[in-house]
Order: structure tokens, then C-alpha cells, then sequence
């Protein structure tokens, strides 16, 4: 794996260094807490306890604990998702894998569980740890406001997975519902860019099985196949082009006008839902008919972030 490709890869899990900076004493901040002493002198009027602000430390250290959470959380997830796609590709065994090997290495410097990694490279052989062989499974549910989801599972266990999941999505009010028909299935394949003229780069994906193929904003190369088609695309591609391949999986593309967002609290609660399906560890992929409308860059992000 070439050095701008872990670069890459190092910065998409978000692992690259970051200042932190202290923020200074504002003086609102003094002056409430003047204020909370002389509340204190004062006689109360009332028998109830007075109502205390939630903007104190304890919720901050609350509120950075959650992000912290969430940032872990998308670590290992992308972890496991680029070894399971690397076994897929090039075999379970890092040391004939130096794909593979990369990702383990990083794993491994951030904390990710001996456990986690041993099944992610199992997933993508098709088979647990134990060795049975994986089961798949898609369930589809409905959110205000009308919001449709599809979440893939794969597991050696399909009637608990589908319990749990299906458990999940009803603690956060998420009905079943047909919604398959609001999407379609596709391949897809991102390429690491290279120089160079992007008609060729269309003729070799097109010979390579590739229904479509575009740019993204950093550069890099997606390829839209067939399902079918999906991981022999991405090797004859990165065979074609002397390039890595950076994911390849098959998704659920939405086919008709997306749902805007635009109320604060549904969004919220949405952001919620994901993250809670994310950390089951059978959930492989989370689709949404789904796109920002007046809601904040924060809110959306919450919710982009956990969406394939």
C-alpha cells in the first residue's frame, strides 16, 4: 500500500494529528457564577428546590463523551469494513496480504479488540469465527418524516439478529415498511485517483464491467457496476490503473426524490437511531431516502456520518 493511500486511509478513520485548544474563561461565565453566590444569600420564596442550568460542566464532559463515543465508533467500523474488504479481495492471511496487514497495524494502534478484527476478516471469507457459514438479511422500516430505511445484516444467527435489530428499531419508534422499492441495488467501487486523462480512465472501467464512473471531491475514482460485478470490477480496475482500491461493497442507491430534513428534533432523533444500530455488531450497511433540508450542519452530520 503505497504511502499517500495509508495517508489517505489514516485521515478517513481520523487518525491524523489534531490541535486542541483551551477555551478561555468567558465572562458570562463569571458573571453567572457571581451570580449563582449571591442567589445563595438570598432568601428562597418558595418551598421547591430552584432550578439549576444544564450548561455546566457535567453536561459538557457528557456532551464530549458522546462525540468521543461516536468517533470510536466510526473508527471501527471503517476498520472493519477495509479488512473484511480486503479479505474478500486478497485472502485472509496478512502475511501474504500487505492490505490487509496495513489496516491490522492501524487497527490494532487504536484499541480495536483482538475479537473485532479476527471477525471482520472472517466476514469477508463469508463465515463467522467459529467458522459457520454468514446469513443475510435486509429489514425495512419507516421514520418520521417518512424517512425510509433498509438495513442490511449479515450473521451465523439469523433469528436472534433479527430479534435484536428489529428490537432497536422499534425503541426508536421506527415502523416496518415496505421500502425496498424506494431504492436499487448497485456496485460500488472507489479507486484511489491518478493523474491523467479521464476519458482513458472511463474506456478501462467500462472494459472492466462498470456501468458508470465519475470523480469525487477528493479526486478519487468511483465505479458503478452490478452487483455481481462489484469486487471482479475493483480488481481488474486497480489492475488496469496500477491504483489501490479504497472500499468496495454493493449499496442501496435511493431511486425517487429524497426526504428533507427540516425539523431539528425528527433529525435528532434519527441520529439517534443510527447510532444505536451501528453498534450491533451484525448491522453491515444503513440506507436512507434521506437528505439535509433546513436542519443544522451539526444535526446532519450526526446523521451522514452513519448513513452508507
Amino acid at each position: 500500500m503505497s504511502a499517500s493511500t495509508q495517508l489517505q486511509l489514516f485521515r478517513r478513520w481520523g487518525l491524523a494529528p489534531a490541535r486542541s485548544t483551551a477555551a478561555p474563561l468567558s465572562a458570562f461565565a463569571i458573571s453567572a457564577s457571581a451570580s449563582s453566590v449571591c442567589a445563595q444569600c438570598r432568601r428562597s420564596f418558595v418551598s421547591s428546590p430552584a432550578s439549576r442550568s444544564g450548561h455546566n460542566r457535567w453536561s459538557k464532559v457528557r456532551h464530549e463523551k458522546g462525540a468521543a463515543d461516536r468517533k470510536k465508533n466510526l473508527q471501527r467500523n471503517s476498520f472493519s469494513q477495509n479488512m473484511t474488504l480486503f479479505s474478500k479481495l486478497y485472502g485472509p492471511d496478512p502475511n501474504n496480504n500487505p492490505q490487509l496487514a496495513a489496516v491490522i497495524a492501524v487497527a490494532k494502534k487504536a484499541g480495536v479488540p483482538k475479537a473485532n478484527i479476527d471477525r471482520a476478516i472472517a466476514r469477508g471469507q463469508g463465515r463467522s469465527p467459529t467458522g459457520e457459514g454468514l446469513e443475510s438479511l435486509t429489514i425495512e422500516v419507516i421514520m418520521p418524516p417518512s424517512v425510509g430505511f433498509l438495513i442490511d445484516v449479515e450473521t451465523d444467527r439469523k433469528p436472534r439478529a433479527m430479534v435484536e435489530v428489529r428490537a432497536i428499531c422499534k425503541r426508536h419508534s421506527a415502523a416496518p415498511a415496505s421500502t425496498a422499492f424506494l431504492f436499487t441495488r448497485q456496485g460500488r467501487v472507489l479507486l484511489e485517483g491518478r493523474d491523467g486523462d479521464f476519458d482513458d480512465v472511463l474506456m478501462k472501467a467500462l472494459e472492466a464491467g462498470a456501468d458508470d464512473v465519475e470523480q469525487d471531491e477528493n479526486g478519487d475514482i468511483v465505479l458503478w457496476t452490478q452487483p455481481n460485478m462489484t469486487h471482479q470490477a475493483a480488481q481488474n480496475m486497480s489492475k488496469a490503473l496500477s491504483t489501490e482500491v479504497l472500499g468496495a461493497d454493493i449499496v442501496w442507491t435511493p431511486t425517487a426524490d429524497k426526504i428533507k430534513l427540516d425539523d431539528e428534533e425528527e433529525a435528532t432523533a434519527i441520529g439517534k437511531f443510527l447510532l444505536d444500530l451501528r453498534a450491533h455488531a451484525d448491522v453491515q450497511g444503513i440506507y436512507a431516502n434521506a437528505e439535509r433540508g433546513a436542519v443544522s450542519e451539526d444535526t446532519w452530520r450526526t446523521i451522514e456520518e452513519y448513513l452508507d
